[in-house]
């Protein structure tokens, strides 16, 4: 669910110090741009871009499945499929970052 060599590959490219902030800048991001998928709904050319802006969102902070399921949905609405599973991608995002917080703790305790 967390592909931790990107995460330590973004900590030392930014620094230990300033990692907790760009980590939060993301997940604030990431929750801003859920929110605003219910009104993408019905139209595909907003939902792919939603969906490349949360996959790329995701692949930078390492939580690969939840990039892996936008990257599909990104691939389907570029087709013109609006069919997203959003409460499922709200789902998959909250058990990453609960999986991310409690585990990036442990490994990169000081």
């Amino acid at each position: 669910m967390i592909d931790w060599t990107r995460v330590e590959e973004l900590r030392d490219e930014i620094g230990p110090e300033d990692f907790a902030e760009v980590a939060e800048l993301f997940l604030m991001e990431v929750e801003d741009t859920l929110s605003r998928l219910k009104d993408a709904e019905n139209d595909s050319q907003t939902l792919q871009e939603l969906m490349h802006f949360l996959k790329g969102s995701a692949l930078n902070l390492g939580f690969s499945q939840l990039a892996e399921t936008c990257s599909t949905a990104e691939s389907a609405a570029a087709k013109g499929s609006i069919q997203t599973d959003i409460p499922y991608l709200k789902s998959l995002y909250n058990q990453s970052r609960i999986l991310f917080e409690a585990e990036y703790a442990q490994r990169f305790a000081a």
